[in-house]
């Protein structure tokens, strides 16, 4: 019986092509054991960044990797439950793709130095990304990050920050 690791690397060839194939991208697969069963956690993402996932591509993804499952059972070896989710607004932010889908939003980042640094996100390269600290912007390696995540929040950014990263500050009829 393969561990929960060596599982879910066979399973992720497995699901790879199906969520591809409906224009995702696997975000996370996670292959618990819980007792007898195994538990499959799946965790998509649009593969367009300005896009996202709704619940009924959830629906329809979730059919499509069960059935898959499904003729692949031998892998797993019994009874299994599938999740099959979005990320979260908690989700940290692990890859350029996801800083990218996060520009213009708030962000904790704490560095691998043990630092902490709280800004807005700009430009996102491969290997680094820019963040609005107090008025000016840095770039932030890639590296350098131990974890970093998006804060909520509840009024719109301030123009002056959305300006001195690059974005386009959205004005209602109202405010023209």
């Amino acid at each position: 019986m393969p561990t929960p690791d060596q599982l879910g690397r066979q399973l992720q060839d497995v699901l790879e092509p199906i969520v591809a194939g409906a224009g995702f991208e696997l975000d996370e697969l996670d292959v618990r054991a819980t007792g007898r069963r195994h538990t499959v956690k799946v965790v998509v993402d649009s593969a367009d960044e300005a896009a996202g996932v709704n619940l009924d591509d959830i629906a329809r993804l979730s059919r499509a990797a069960s059935a898959e499952l499904d003729q692949h059972e031998h892998l797993i070896g019994g009874s299994y439950t599938l999740e099959v989710t979005s990320p979260g607004i908690d989700r940290p932010l692990t890859q350029p793709r996801h800083w990218r889908r996060a520009y213009l939003r708030l962000v904790e980042v704490t560095l691998v130095e043990g630092g902490k640094l709280a800004g807005r996100i700009g430009r996102a390269g491969e290997d680094a990304v820019d963040v609005l600290v107090d008025g000016s912007v840095r770039s932030v390696a890639y590296a350098d990050v131990a974890k970093a995540l998006v804060q909520v929040e509840f009024k719109q950014a301030p123009e002056a920050e959305i300006e001195k990263l690059g974005g386009r500050v959205e004005r209602t009829e109202d405010e023209v």
